[in-house]
């Protein structure tokens, strides 16, 4: 599935499109929550996600989100990203959308993570969570 942004932008959920080195450099290098993710374990996340999608400009790949999902109930946003140079313009919240609307698994109850842009996060549905959600860290 593909979504033309206008100005050169495009969202994708092509697999094979995925610039797996581009990923991992941010991940790696740029965000918080991924500081020294081996490379291999990145790739095995991107293979066994439920879904990628790909923000590119021009053909080149400035953004990214991973799903994790049973494919029925539930879904787990991942590893979001819009690279700097490219914030401001709306386009975190057109890749939130597409990721969570726009897909086979708009009809689950979506969860994720985050240490930063809830703002961005409120604007495509997600809220605090209630009082029934437990977490087991690591």
């Amino acid at each position: 599935m593909r979504r033309d942004l206008g100005d050169g932008y495009e969202l994708d959920d092509d697999p094979r499109r995925i610039d797996r080195e581009t990923v991992h450099r941010y991940l790696t290098e740029e965000a918080y929550w991924a500081f020294g993710r081996p490379r291999g374990v990145q790739d095995e996340l991107i293979d066994g996600a439920a879904r990628v999608v790909g923000l590119y400009y021009e053909g080149v790949q400035i953004g990214f989100t991973r799903t994790l999902s049973d494919g029925h109930t539930q879904s787990y946003l991942a590893d979001v990203y819009v690279l700097e140079e490219h914030r401001g313009r709306g386009l975190g919240v057109e890749l939130v959308r597409f990721s969570v609307d726009e897909g086979p698994l708009v009809d689950t109850k979506w969860l994720l993570h985050t240490a930063d842009a809830h703002d961005l996060y409120r604007k495509v549905g997600f809220t605090e969570p209630g009082d029934r959600l437990m977490e087991r860290r690591s």
